[in-house]
């Protein structure tokens, strides 16, 4: 599975990359999708071009849906996710623990 970085002025902005969705044989074609920026570079557009790089080299190894995975509240995540043409399709209450506290999690999805 691909595995990107966006570098600005040497410093590293943030990366993007796909891991298996489920073991079973049946999802073989179905990723979860992660992407992190650092805070300094968020809103200056690497966000799109850095998981949009990572959507076309899915798509060119022949994956067909790829599942972001969102802990909120994070609205720049989601705003992301929405331009990239996903669609949010399920919200699960306080499933992930961060930050000492139970945060709820949406799955968003995009058919490539």
């Amino acid at each position: 599975m691909p595995w990107l970085c966006a570098e600005y002025e040497s410093s590293l902005a943030g990366y993007a990359y796909a891991s298996r969705w489920r073991e079973r044989s049946a999802y073989r074609f179905v990723v979860e999708s992660t992407i992190y920026l650092a805070p300094a570079f968020i809103g200056r557009g690497i966000g799109k071009v850095l998981y949009g790089a990572l959507l076309e080299q899915l798509r060119a190894s022949g994956i067909h849906t790829v599942i972001g995975v969102i802990a909120l509240p994070n609205p720049a995540s989601v705003t992301l996710h929405e331009k990239l043409g996903f669609t949010k399709v399920a919200h699960f209450n306080e499933v992930g623990y961060k930050f000492n506290q139970w945060v709820d999690v949406e799955y968003w999805q995009r058919i490539l």
